[in-house]
């Protein structure tokens, strides 16, 4: 099958939000292959520990490649101890430069409770400028949603919560069934 035949898999919505000293890293756990959803329950939200230092981190795209830079970014953190925007650009440089990793098709969002990174395959590290992120098919969707809630006194999770909910009642590759991690520096 050919690739403009193969309808592809889709969906996924991850954001992050930075609130009040704390940080959520909430996604959805819908997966998609075209208009079917296969799995509703993936869990796309993990928490790193290289060396005792605590990341959390979500993806979008394709479990498989995630899972390969996840490793790449634990290697990177265990050679960087407590230095997540060094690890964060070190695995963008790899990525974009390794002929091997620029195949993969994925993007995370990372937080060491501190910082928020989104972490790209085009060498990008990305800081939020106003503490909301969010990536994947209804990434637009959650973000608008979390960006309009910052100014409640909702708290970091419960911004997560009410704008991924926004999202899945949208994005028809999203669903309500969420995985939440939350860290604090």
């Amino acid at each position: 099958m050919s690739d403009d035949q193969f309808p592809g898999w889709h969906g996924t919505t991850i954001m992050g939000v930075k609130k009040d000293g704390v940080v959520v890293i909430a996604g959805d756990g819908q997966v998609s292959l075209g208009q079917t959803v296969i799995k509703g329950s993936a869990r796309k939200v993990r928490r790193l520990s290289p060396g005792g230092y605590d990341v959390v981190s979500g993806f979008a795209g394709s479990t498989a490649d995630a899972f390969t830079l996840l490793e790449r970014l634990e290697a990177k953190l265990e050679a960087t101890p407590g230095q997540l925007a060094r690890a964060s650009v070190e695995l963008a440089k790899d990525w974009r430069t390794d002929k091997y990793l620029q195949k993969l098709e994925a993007m995370l969002i990372v937080s060491d409770g501190e910082d928020i990174f989104v972490i790209t395959g085009a060498g990008d590290v990305l800081e939020p400028e106003h503490d909301v992120t969010a990536i994947g098919s209804g990434g637009n969707y959650a973000l608008a949603a979390g960006r309009a809630l910052m100014d409640t006194d909702l708290s970091a999770e419960e911004v997560a919560r009410k704008a991924m909910a926004i999202a899945s009642d949208i994005c028809v590759y999203t669903n309500g069934n969420l995985t939440v991690e939350t860290i604090k520096k």
